[in-house]
């Protein structure tokens, strides 16, 4: 069963040397409205550059590009190859400016579509006796 649904990029993820922000469109401006109040936010963006067919039929990667590491379904990592390429960020939100979000750092290209930002809710986002495979602790970079 295949169904299409319909996402739209509400701004732009800049990530250069010595600048890290998200450029929404002014028309979600309203939508910012007691954001001010959090001190990070859960970035959800398009990988726009591995949005192809051929990158969407990869369903196992092996993590980090290592091969090394075990060959793994991509819901099984962070992998950009994926059915569909959407990446989230949880980031520290540094200021607020007009319809700028200056954060701390985020795991983006520059100018990668940024589809939503949501608070980010410990009580509701954070899990306590998390499991992960091996991999992830020998090598500690995303």
């Amino acid at each position: 069963m295949e169904t299409e649904y319909k996402i739209v990029s509400i701004g732009t993820i800049i990530n250069r040397e010595n600048e890290c922000r998200l450029e929404v469109d002014p028309q979600y401006q309203g939508a910012f409205l007691g954001l001010e109040q959090f001190s990070h936010i859960d970035v959800f963006y398009w990988l726009d550059a591995n949005d192809n067919d051929a990158g969407r039929a990869v369903l196992r990667v092996h993590p980090r590009g290592d091969r090394a590491n075990p060959l793994t379904g991509v819901f099984a990592t962070r992998s950009p190859l994926r059915p569909n390429p959407i990446a989230v960020s949880c980031c520290r939100v540094l200021a607020i400016e007009g319809c700028s979000i200056t954060i701390d750092a985020i795991d983006a290209r520059d100018g990668s579509p940024l589809i939503d930002v949501k608070a980010h809710l410990p009580n509701k986002d954070e899990t306590e006796d998390i499991r992960v495979p091996d991999w992830i602790n020998e090598n500690k970079a995303d």
